[in-house]
């Protein structure tokens, strides 16, 4: 029951998703929109109670409850960062604004990007491992190995994505005509006058030879 209910979840998620951005930029009903993007919240909170109940009612811990608690991590973790930038795209595509710009793919600003997406995974494992934590101490003596299996499962996605976002920031990308730390270089390196390069330089007008 609890998977069906995580997946419900998720298909109500793009449902709202997509209504609420259709409401806004093709209905111009903006309140209308904001309170269906509002109602998101409602199906963790749903998901959140109904495993509570289930735990209560004696069933045991089991891997849907460890799932239940990361997908409640995630959502609450990626759901926001999700929203904007989809809005940002159909605002573009069906409200005429500019284009959103791309996430950065190079350099400094890449690896400041994958930072703040591990953060965020931080955040999924941190809200994933209290509610699992909660879980455990609702259980009581009953068997929650299944449970704390779980919080390691956390605990290691959030590791391995702080290793793979530490690589560029050591080894970072580089771009086209870029530097040694993925940075853009000028097309003219050089700083002093006499190291232009004789083509660049503008060669004296017949009126400025006559001067001469």
């Amino acid at each position: 029951m609890i998977v069906a209910l995580i997946i419900a979840c998720e298909v109500g998620f793009w449902v709202l998703l997509a209504a609420g951005l259709a409401v806004r930029y093709l209905l111009k009903m903006r309140r209308t929109s904001v309170a269906l993007l509002l109602c998101e919240p409602i199906l963790e909170v749903v998901l959140f109670v109904v495993t509570a109940i289930d735990l209560k009612g004696g069933a045991e811990p089991s891997w849907e409850h460890g799932l239940a608690a990361l997908y409640i991590g995630f959502t609450v973790a990626y759901g926001h960062y999700t929203i904007r930038r989809l809005d940002g795209h159909a605002a573009h595509r069906l409200g005429g604004a500019p284009r959103p710009p791309k996430p950065p793919r190079y350099g400094v600003a890449r690896a400041r990007h994958e930072g703040g997406l591990w953060l965020r995974t931080v955040l999924m494992a941190a809200v994933a491992c209290a509610l699992l934590q909660a879980a455990i101490w609702y259980v009581g003596d009953g068997n929650t190995e299944s449970l704390r299996s779980f919080q390691w499962v956390a605990l290691r996605a959030a590791g391995i994505h702080g290793l793979v976002a530490l690589t560029y920031t050591i080894w970072p990308k580089k771009g086209p005509g870029a530097d040694a730390a993925g940075d853009p270089v000028s097309a003219l390196p050089a700083r002093d006058p006499e190291h232009v390069p004789d083509l660049l330089v503008r060669r004296p007008g017949k009126d400025e030879e006559q001067v001469r």
